[in-house]
């Protein structure tokens, strides 16, 4: 991987090696990483906070015990309440808003950086939010509004017997009757056979991935999750 791309804004060339070796053991199928903001301060930092953003999460890491310790705080985009920074006069504060707990905050973000971690960041958590949008409309596309019908077969019509030879009638005699046809055989019912969950769910990934909601790394990693399950 070409470190110098996440260098671009002022960020230390070392510290970028060493969180990208670090984070990369934490990626999962179908994840990569978009940009890493690094801290700052007026005086030397030998060892500063970053923020690391992937296509999937967010990772807010701070060394510790002389850079022998690393301690990360990691987030799904669907953790994530909202994203806040202020500027100030050495750099940015940084806030990351979740759901549930405290909020987390790295300062002495460079401007341009944090700039950047904040449009990189509400562009994801738009996305997520629209896919789960898209998610719940499927659902109820999906969803039968009736119980299923069962499909009985109609049987066929007896075909009509044609006797071999005319038969001849005794002006006196009765009226021959011809043979009765013979009954029908029963058919039995075809019920149609429901969907189990898995196939349920691997079309629903296949309709959001044709209507173009979901990437196609997006597809076959989840594709992968469901058919992981069996």
């Amino acid at each position: 991987m070409n470190m110098e791309l996440f260098a671009q804004d002022g960020q230390d060339i070392k510290i970028i090696e060493k969180l990208v070796t670090k984070v990369q053991d934490m990626l999962t199928p179908g994840e990569k990483i978009d940009y890493i903001a690094v801290q700052k301060k007026p005086a030397v930092t030998i060892l500063p906070d970053s923020i690391t953003i992937s296509n999937k999460r967010i990772f807010m890491c701070e060394f510790t015990k002389l850079g022998l310790a690393t301690d990360f705080e990691i987030f799904g985009w669907q953790d994530i309440k909202d994203i806040a920074f202020k500027e100030e006069i050495f750099g940015s504060k940084v806030t990351v808003i979740p759901f549930t707990g405290e909020n987390l905050s790295i300062d002495y973000i460079p401007k341009v950086q944090a700039r950047k971690l904040y449009q990189y960041i509400k562009a994801a958590l738009e996305n997520y939010k629209k896919t789960e949008l898209a998610a719940e409309k499927e659902k109820i596309v999906i969803a039968p509004s009736n119980p299923r019908e069962i499909v009985v077969e109609k049987p066929a019509a007896a075909p009509a017997i044609t006797p071999p030879f005319p038969v001849v009638q005794p002006v006196a005699s009765a009226p021959v009757t011809p043979p009765a046809a013979p009954a029908p055989i029963p058919v039995a019912p075809i019920v149609e056979e429901e969907d189990d969950e898995i196939t349920l769910k691997l079309k629903k990934l296949k309709t959001l991935f044709d209507k173009q909601l979901i990437t196609q790394d997006e597809y076959e990693q989840k594709k992968r999750e469901v058919l992981s399950s069996l």
